[in-house]
């Protein structure tokens, strides 16, 4: 039974507003803008309620009627609904008054909140009738595909950058994806994607379903208002890497206060980006309209993309609200790391750290308010990331099975 109350696709310039079918489409062949799904918000606001919500199974399509699907859902079913944790220990270090971590590093299946665009893109390929599907990924999107659609049964080539960490690598080979890993950078693949799929009847998740799977991200924003008992906080900080995520959360908020679900709380939402790869943050903290495209160099690997497919949205929204967007050196997410998991036991990859660097550094600077409530939106697992933290950890005390030996430990720690 169809529960669809999407209208249309229509391009997101507000100067074109150029409308396709629902098709796997994702730029204007008018303005060359992106493309962005028109929902029917009237007919949802008749027909969901907050009880509807509540009532439904704690995934990420307890929400369908604000995702773009025309049937019902068929990929990521035990997907989304992640933990809310108040960060109390965090809070004291950072000196705030309420703090809380999204942690999207123990969704299922594969430990990143890729699972949630990747669930609706793939039930959306399906819809469409593809079978076989695709992407250009850093890590984590690649995992989540290779995951989900051996699930799905469909068959799947992923490509990669070739240095990419080999924890991540493995997480993708293991499900018996076609990994091709390509000498170059994310934009190189991602150039290469656009070209295979020209000649090829495939889904590409993030290419021709892009208009679909990014509004996979808005779960995260709903959960969080849900989880915070239907309220929003009056602060949101978020990673970028394509600055999809920050723009798509965004979204979400503004649509519960539309449909009427929570009362408007005048909600900023700020960006985190590694220094080695900050186009969106370089462009916001100078001012610029647009980004200037850059070469990346950072242990942030998973946020690694030069040119990125949602920047000057992510800009022009970070301007509209008034908000700030920071970046931080690779030392300095290495020590968030750390931080997280020595203070509230989250042991997050490195684009965690991002978030977390960044707000520390925006909360010393003012940008953020000490007394206002703060969520960082954690993305993904640090089980996949270990390497930069190889020599900056403690390493453990090697002793022989003794009492004695022990004894000196135990005298050092003292």
């Amino acid at each position: 039974m169809s529960n669809s109350y999407v209208v249309n696709l229509r391009c997101a310039d507000k100067s074109c507003g150029k409308e396709y079918e629902k098709k796997a489409n994702y730029v204007c062949e008018d303005c060359f803008g992106p493309l962005e799904v028109n929902y029917d918000y009237q007919e949802i606001k008749k027909n969901l309620t907050i009880e509807k919500i509540i009532s439904r199974e704690k995934n990420l399509w307890r929400y369908k009627e604000l995702l773009p699907l025309d049937s019902e859902p068929t990929v990521g079913l035990n997907s989304g609904f992640t933990p809310l944790i108040q960060a109390d220990n965090l809070a004291k270090k950072l000196g705030v008054d309420e703090l809380y971590i999204k942690n999207d590093g123990v969704s299922f299946p594969t430990l990143s909140f890729k699972d949630r665009v990747v669930s609706v893109a793939l039930s959306k390929a399906k819809e469409l009738g593809y079978e076989t599907v695709g992407c250009a990924s850093t890590g984590n999107l690649a995992n989540s595909v290779g995951a989900n659609a051996t699930a799905a049964n469909l068959k799947s080539f992923i490509f990669i950058p070739s240095d990419l960490e080999e924890s991540k690598i493995i997480g993708t080979s293991i499900y018996g994806s076609e990994v091709i890993a390509v000498k170059g950078a994310y934009d190189d693949v991602n150039r290469l994607c656009t070209e295979v799929l020209g000649s090829n009847n495939w889904g590409f998740v993030n290419i021709n379903l892009r208009t679909y799977y990014a509004e996979g991200s808005k779960t995260v924003g709903y959960e969080i208002i849900e989880q915070l008992g239907w309220k929003a906080p009056k602060n949101i900080v978020v990673c970028m890497a394509s600055g999809s995520l920050l723009t798509k959360i965004y979204k979400s908020i503004k649509e519960f206060e539309d449909l009427g679900f929570i009362v408007p709380n005048e909600t900023k939402i700020f960006g985190a980006q590694a220094s080695g790869c900050s186009p969106i943050s370089t462009a916001v903290k100078n001012n610029w309209p647009i980004f200037k495209p850059v070469k990346p160099n950072t242990i942030a690997k998973s946020l690694a993309i030069g040119n990125p497919a949602d920047g000057i949205n992510a800009i022009n929204l970070l301007n509209s609200i008034n908000s700030y967007s920071e970046d931080v050196s690779d030392e300095e997410i290495v020590e968030a790391m750390k931080l997280l998991a020595e203070t509230e036991g989250i042991f997050t990859e490195t684009a965690g750290g991002v978030t977390l660097a960044c707000a520390k550094k925006m909360i010393e600077s003012g940008k953020l308010p000490r007394n206002e409530s703060i969520v960082l939106v954690i993305t993904g697992n640090g089980l996949k990331t270990q390497d930069p933290l190889v020599n900056n950890i403690t390493k453990p005390y090697i002793i022989e099975p003794n009492i004695e030996d022990f004894n000196k430990v135990l005298g050092k720690e003292k």
